[in-house]
């Protein structure tokens, strides 16, 4: 199984902050962020926790709290490119470092994150995500290489 020690610390750095940064860019993609979005990317989480023992690799991811990595972003729009390139390059990193199932975990740990933050408020749009939402997620989902 891989785990932190086959990263380096900046390749570990990458890994913690993609998922929280994904959070992040669809918390900001309607009407800024809330209260109840940040408390859904923490309760991610919490539930990836309570998975313990699937994957060695999220194991270690999640046992830290989200960090997201925000480069100085000025706008949303920003934040989502930022969160894309994160998304881009921990994948790759996984491809070449980790075991496919590892990689898919991964992917479906991301998006889970970001789906939960998109439900975590209703958008006033007869749904709990909003239009904007969505396709921030479409574009995580493209950008991990995810269907």
């Amino acid at each position: 199984m891989t785990n932190r020690n086959d990263f380096t610390e900046d390749e570990w750095e990458l890994l913690r902050e993609a998922p929280a940064t994904a959070g992040m860019a669809v918390s900001t993609a309607q009407r800024g962020g809330t209260f109840r979005e940040a408390m859904a990317l923490a309760k991610a989480y919490v539930a990836a926790r309570e998975q313990h023992g699937s994957s060695e690799l999220l194991d270690e991811i999640v046992s830290a709290k989200p960090d997201a990595d925000r480069e100085d972003a000025r706008s949303p729009e920003e934040l989502k490119q930022v969160a894309l390139g994160k998304a881009r390059e921990a994948v790759t990193l996984l491809e070449q470092k980790a075991t496919p199932e590892e990689a898919e975990g991964y992917r479906s740990f991301v998006i889970s994150v970001a789906e939960r933050v998109a439900a975590a408020k209703d958008e006033g749009e007869g749904t709990a995500e909003s239009g904007a939402e969505r396709a921030v997620i479409d574009e995580l989902r493209s950008a991990l290489g995810s269907s």
